[in-house]
């Protein structure tokens, strides 16, 4: 169930037990109003006692004396003074004093006139204004019953006015704290969907921009709560994933420039291959020299694609994480004289100065030697590159801290700052002027490849560079 369907539910649900308490308020406040307009719930009996006890003791201090006319008057002239009609009864049902001298000496049913309770009075009544309330005359030395004493007593003398105050105060009080909820719940609701729904249907909507692949909407939300910490999270997420896009954009351009290079780096000596087998094949070569010449330029041309497709298969066991590197516990004095030789050569003849090491110290080290010489040719390739015919390419080699220091400077063109802190990375070939066209040939895997190369043996590669100065690479070997 989704959160705004349960804070529905909830809010219906709560506004029904509101509905019903306010029914129950109301259905209290006509009880209670049916009860105050109800005459018989409004009678007292102590008001109807505190009316007639004045008389009720008359009568059982004198009931020896009744037949002494001015005792009789006194009790009429009580019963006048109270408001009330006094009928008394001896326990045979005969009047022996009323306050209608008349009555007195007939004979009443003790069964029908007799009604000690409010509710039977009530009944006989029959809607009659006056009620006939019997009540026991006692003998007090004994204790016995000597007779009855009916009262006539006008309903309103004995109508009590319940008060409504308590009542309606508490109603009163019920109904606003029922309207208060009401509001508060409401108000919760507008809470709820302003702070909590609203903010995570927008983040559902940049989700879903996300997912689209727009990357470029900053994520906004003013509010300093736990959300704030939510949606910072999510926008950082929003940055990670946009630069992770623009890497792979930038990966996947960079990969089929790659091919693109490649392609035609290994179109070109090929296509010269096979011109020159077509020479021999026609018979254009007419003597030894001349054919070992024809074949120096094929393998010179052989060498250049095989160190491209080289580079290719390194790139790609890069991308495995898979580099081939089968080191061996070499002596490093022989394996790196050879490797410089073809260096100096190339070097002199472009009319480079060359500085070769005026000592290789002679260490073991375990090393594998097909991948350093492609180590070492790279940056070898890389100084002729920058450099000028009169610019100087120097090689050194020295023991450090039992590690085998390999330097390789040029007093070339040198790197611009800009471009140093992706010297390393793939792809990566630098910005070259238009008279330094030459900064862009290659695939821009050389470096990358070195740096997993050198760190496959353990050791590091780094640079220094001053544009228009040179550049100097070096990296270490551990010795066994």
């Amino acid at each position: 169930m989704s959160l705004n369907s349960w804070s529905k539910r909830w809010l219906l649900t709560t506004l029904g037990l509101l509905i019903i308490i306010v029914s129950s308020i109301l259905v209290l406040s006509m009880i209670l109003l049916q009860d105050r307009n109800s005459g018989e719930s409004n009678l007292s009996l102590n008001q109807v006692r505190l009316k007639v006890n004045p008389i009720l003791l008359a009568l059982e201090q004198n009931y020896q004396h009744l037949n002494e006319q001015n005792i009789r008057e006194d009790i009429r002239s009580t019963a006048r003074e109270t408001g009330v009609l006094l009928t008394y009864l001896n326990l045979d049902g005969k009047v022996i004093l009323s306050s209608n001298p008349t009555s007195e000496g007939t004979q009443v049913n003790l069964r029908t006139a007799l009604h000690y309770d409010l509710h039977h009075a009530t009944q006989a009544a029959d809607g009659n204004d006056l009620l006939d309330m019997a009540f026991p005359v006692m003998d007090g030395p004994t204790g016995s019953q000597i007779g009855n004493a009916i009262f006539s007593i006008p309903q309103a003398m004995v109508t009590v006015q319940q008060s409504m105050t308590f009542p309606v105060i508490l109603i009163s009080a019920l109904m606003l704290l029922s309207l208060i909820l009401s509001l508060f719940l409401f108000w919760m609701k507008r809470k709820l969907d302003k702070h909590l729904l609203s903010p995570i249907h927008q983040l559902k909507q940049h989700a879903e921009s996300m997912l689209k692949g727009n990357y470029e909407e900053k994520i906004q939300y003013n509010r300093n709560d736990e959300l704030l910490e939510v949606y910072a999270m999510f926008d950082l997420m929003r940055t990670e994933i946009k630069h992770m896009s623009e890497q792979r954009i930038q990966q996947e351009q960079a990969q089929k420039e790659l091919i693109t290079n490649i392609s035609h780096d290994i179109k070109t000596p090929i296509t010269t291959i096979k011109a020159y087998i077509e020479a021999i094949e026609e018979g254009l070569c007419n003597d030894q020299e001349t054919l070992m010449e024809y074949m120096g330029v094929m393998r010179t041309h052989t060498d250049k694609t095989a160190r491209l497709v080289e580079d290719l298969l390194v790139h790609a066991l890069q991308e495995l994480g898979q580099i081939s590197v089968e080191t061996r516990e070499l002596y490093s004095g022989p394996i790196l004289e050879t490797m410089l030789k073809p260096i100096e050569h190339v070097a002199l003849t472009k009319g480079l100065i060359y500085k070769g090491p005026n000592y290789i110290p002679n260490v073991l080290i375990a090393i594998d030697p097909i991948r350093i010489e492609q180590v070492i040719s790279n940056l070898a390739a890389n100084a002729l590159k920058h450099t000028a015919p009169g610019d100087t390419i120097r090689i050194d080699m020295e023991l450090e801290s039992e590690h085998l220091n390999v330097t390789i400077a040029d007093s070339g063109q040198g790197i611009r700052v800009q471009d140093m802190p992706f010297v390393f990375q793939r792809y990566f070939r630098g910005q070259a002027s238009h008279a330094e066209q030459r900064v862009q040939e290659g695939t821009g895997l050389g470096l990358s490849i070195c740096q997993s190369i050198i760190e496959a043996h353990g050791g590091h590669i780094s640079f220094t560079s001053k544009e228009g100065q040179g550049t100097t690479f070096r990296f270490y070997l551990p010795i066994c």
